[in-house]
């Protein structure tokens, strides 16, 4: 039952992503897009790849740092290639793989899952912040144009969330009914409860999560945990930016635009769907109108990006993915000699 759950829900999310990407092409003159793409210079979309490797690098290092204070020292390719894998399963079935990773590193490094995970929601947490912080400086940056831009986007969250006001009501009162309900059972039970397997268990899974998600605070290098964080994000910036330079149509593009772009990109990659796709091109096609970029243009230096970025992690989590199996068995084979 649960297989054909996954499968539902992997064709679902998979229809919305096709929906979202047939939605962002309807209004597009293919030709025009064909002659653009005909005229990229690749040169820089290698450059922005290589920034990426590098980004992904540097993300491995910082998750690696996070399991000091948990007492584990997975080698850092074991940490780069669990993170890999990761970034795969998402492109098949979001947020997928943030389990996916941990239990690649369970299996090659034996951290355990749950203090993984707890290290995981750190680091999206980090990520949520992260964005925020360059949203407020885009805001600042180009407040005229984006300002509108985000008030739409969410101003329409905002109209949603009204409209089904009633319906969140009665759904937060019986969700918090049956969360009183469910603790009082508990702690009614609690003595029984204790001797149970499945309950100590979970327990065991909770704390694990919990020293996961609080293991930032005894990092040894902070510095340089702070360091990896600004440079990741640095290197976002500069995939979005340095992109513009690889289409006629946006090589004219400030510095401040990339910013933008930054922020209306990491929102679109954020979407549960398959990598985001539709959703970030709608987003960043129309952010570029912002700049008065023709739709056309938008579209084409939304196709590269995306689709280059795409190529990249499914070429580097495929290895990645064989060369975790490979280290997996190696150990399993040193286990049983």
């Amino acid at each position: 039952m649960k297989k054909i759950v996954n499968v539902l829900k992997y064709l679902l999310l998979l229809a919305i992503s096709i929906f979202l990407m047939a939605y962002a092409l309807r209004s597009i003159n293919f030709e025009a897009v064909k002659a653009e793409l005909a005229q990229a210079n690749y040169l820089w979309i290698g450059v922005t790849l290589a920034l990426s490797v590098a980004g992904y690098v540097s993300r491995a290092i910082r998750w690696r740092m996070q399991f000091g204070p948990l007492g584990y020292k997975p080698r850092l390719w074991a940490t780069y290639h669990a993170l890999m894998v990761g970034y795969l399963a998402n492109i098949v079935l979001p947020r997928a793989g943030e389990v996916m990773r941990c239990t690649f590193l369970k299996r090659s490094e034996d951290v355990p899952v749950n203090e993984s995970l707890g290290t995981v929601v750190t680091e999206r947490v980090l990520d949520l912040v992260m964005l925020f912080l360059c949203m407020g400086f885009a805001l600042l940056l180009e407040f005229d144009r984006l300002h509108r831009f985000f008030l739409d986007i969410f101003s329409e969250r905002y109209l949603s969330l009204q409209q089904n006001l009633q319906t969140l009501y009665i759904l937060a009162t019986i969700t918090i009914i049956a969360a009183s309900i469910t603790g009082w059972v508990i702690y009614k039970n609690i003595e029984k409860l204790r001797h149970r397997r499945i309950f100590r268990k979970v327990g065991e899974f909770v704390r694990g999560l919990w020293l996961g998600i609080f293991s930032i605070k005894d990092i040894e290098h902070k510095g340089w945990f702070i360091f990896h964080t600004l440079f990741i994000w640095l290197t976002y910036f500069l995939t979005s930016y340095l992109a513009f330079f690889a289409l006629p149509g946006t090589a004219g593009l400030s510095w401040q635009a990339g910013v933008g772009i930054l922020v209306v990109g990491g929102l679109g990659m954020s979407a549960p769907v398959q990598g985001g796709i539709g959703v970030y091109h709608i987003l960043v096609r129309t952010a570029l109108l912002l700049y008065a970029v023709p739709i056309n243009t938008g579209m084409a230096y939304a196709l590269v990006t995306h689709t280059t970025g795409a190529i990249l992690v499914v070429v580097m989590g495929g290895f990645s993915l064989m060369a975790s199996l490979t280290q997996s068995r190696a150990r399993a084979a040193r286990q049983v000699a």
